[in-house]
């Protein structure tokens, strides 16, 4: 399996264990970025985009298929080839997802009756489909983007969530327990929580108070605190800051700009806040960050 990027991005393939495989891939430019992975056709694929959007592009691009933001994208093709070149908007944020179909038998063995494709009608047919991606499943893209751990323990974290992943895209109780949920059940609402958060994230320097933002979107306070965690696993400060500091994070690592100018443009007053902040989040200082990171 091998990986082209055809511009300077974030991107990670990482093998969480025999038979599966994850890429990470955000677009941090702001012009359209294109990447190619040379995939094996026992690959099952998973893509999911939970920010901006993508278009996957097949067979020298005679064929697009676009995937909009929250949606995700299911491709298996067992009699040939199915590289993916994928085009990112800016800002868009891809997760995918691949596992062989030996290794995804072993863990659906009992489920095969459920799962379309692993039907014996279906054995060694192409198949794909494309859903939403339910509240729960953003949360585990979230966490599994923005989580920092040691290198010793992450590999567990990461395999820990993939599971997770796998085990609630294919949870055909999923719709029973979204209706069971006023809330989420309530594609209005969700949509507008999905607006407080684009709110917050463009106006991060001085974002509005929480009152402010529930009466922006049209909703009250208390729907809006609910809302936001049950979608993104976190309060909505909480996000903010997570963001921040993973911006903080990236910009260290490419040296765009030094201590004092993040502090400005992340918002804080006083570069003594935004140093307090970052270790808060990393455990070390920036200054201290950037020295690890040059010495690896």
């Amino acid at each position: 399996m091998s990986i082209e990027n055809i511009a300077q991005s974030t991107s990670i393939l990482h093998e969480v264990e025999e038979g599966i495989f994850v890429f990470q891939k955000e677009n941090e430019s702001n012009d359209y970025e294109n990447v190619s992975l040379d995939i094996k056709q026992y690959f099952i694929q998973f893509h999911f985009c939970d920010r901006g959007a993508v278009t996957f592009v097949f067979h020298d691009g005679n064929y697009t298929l676009p995937l909009k933001e929250m949606e995700s994208l299911l491709l298996y093709n067992p009699k040939e080839l199915l590289p993916v070149q994928v085009r990112l908007a800016p800002e868009a944020a891809l997760f995918s997802l691949f596992i062989t179909i030996g290794k995804f038998h072993r863990l659906f063995l009992e489920e095969s009756g459920v799962i379309d494709f692993l039907s014996p009608t279906r054995k060694n047919q192409k198949y794909y489909t494309s859903s939403a991606i339910s509240p729960q499943l953003s949360v585990i893209l979230h966490q599994i983007r923005s989580t920092h751990l040691h290198t010793s323990v992450y590999p567990l974290y990461l395999k820990a969530k993939v599971y997770e992943l796998l085990s609630l895209y294919f949870n055909k109780n999923q719709e029973a327990e979204s209706e069971a949920c006023p809330f989420l059940s309530n594609e209005e609402n969700v949509q507008k929580i999905r607006k407080a958060k684009e709110i917050v994230l463009r106006r991060m320097t001085s974002p509005p108070s929480l009152q402010e933002l529930a009466a922006e979107v049209g909703i009250s306070l208390k729907k809006l605190k609910s809302g936001f965690k049950q979608i993104y696993g976190e309060s909505v400060y909480g996000f903010l800051f997570d963001y921040k500091m993973e911006l903080a994070r990236k910009w260290l690592t490419t040296e765009q700009y030094n201590v004092n100018e993040l502090s400005l443009k992340l918002g804080y007053s006083m570069p003594s806040h935004f140093i307090a902040a970052f270790k808060k989040k990393f455990g070390t200082t920036p200054k201290k960050y950037i020295v690890t990171k040059n010495t690896l």
